[in-house]
């Protein structure tokens, strides 16, 4: 079988299992989400998530090397830095060409820019681990079912076209807010940015899972009035904290 094939096949699966394993990180555990609402992870609209199925790839590479005699205690140091660096240099793109952050470590004790942290360096060894111990095999086991199965690449074909179209649709948005951000100086937290507005939407009694940032006035507007939000809670709490002090 082609190994492009196979890395694709891959790619699709990390992809995919990668948005489920974000989706109930961010509904039950994450800080910036702590109305914990569902929303949908990433800046592409779809049920994937891209840096999973690069990192999976990654992963299955790095695991193939126990064919050349490469300790596994080896491998997983290699695992983890490999994942905290895809990490890191996705991370520093968005923030630094598209001046998004999708994550943020900051509050985290020896983060690096806010987008990767040793907390999270740990969470990437024992993922790493999982696959290493326990995933590679049943990997292993799916590219030979591919083999098997060449049909199957049509629905991976299939997959790569819906990325692309919606790459190119969010990225529509991403460059709107990409030119806010640049005219008003900030750093927009996407996620904070989606729990805004489905908050909104669910005051009207709509919902728009997927279509997070879908806003019936311009997004720049609604991110104007986002930012005001802020501003006006921090007010708020500035008050709130000289009352007290009295």
């Amino acid at each position: 079988m082609n190994v492009f094939l196979g890395l694709a096949f891959l790619f699709f699966i990390g992809s995919v299992l990668g948005w489920f394993l974000e989706l109930i990180f961010r509904r039950f555990f994450s800080s910036a989400n702590p109305e914990r609402k569902w929303i949908n992870p990433g800046f592409l609209v779809g049920p994937y998530l891209p840096m999973y199925g690069t990192g999976l790839c990654v992963l299955y590479l790095l695991a193939s090397l126990q064919n050349h005699g490469v300790n596994r205690w080896v491998l997983l140091v290699l695992m983890a830095v490999g994942m905290t660096v895809l990490e890191y240099l996705v991370g520093l793109w968005l923030l630094k060409v598209m001046k998004v952050r999708l994550w943020d470590y900051s509050k985290q004790p020896g983060n690096l820019q806010g987008l990767i942290c040793p907390k999270f360096s740990l969470a990437w060894g024992l993922l790493s681990a999982a696959y290493l111990f326990l995933v590679h095999p049943h990997v292993l086991a799916a590219l030979q079912w591919l083999k098997d199965n060449l049909a199957f690449s049509f629905v991976v074909g299939m997959f790569f076209g819906f990325i692309l179209v919606d790459y190119a649709y969010s990225s529509h948005l991403m460059l709107k807010i990409k030119r806010f951000a640049q005219d008003n100086d900030v750093v927009v937290r996407y996620e904070s940015i989606k729990g805004y507005l489905s908050n909104l939407r669910a005051q009207r009694g709509k919902r728009h899972f997927f279509l997070s940032l879908h806003t019936e006035q311009p997004l720049p507007e609604r991110l104007r009035q986002y930012y005001e939000h802020l501003r006006e809670r921090e007010v708020s709490f500035e008050r709130l904290h000289k009352n007290r002090k009295k």
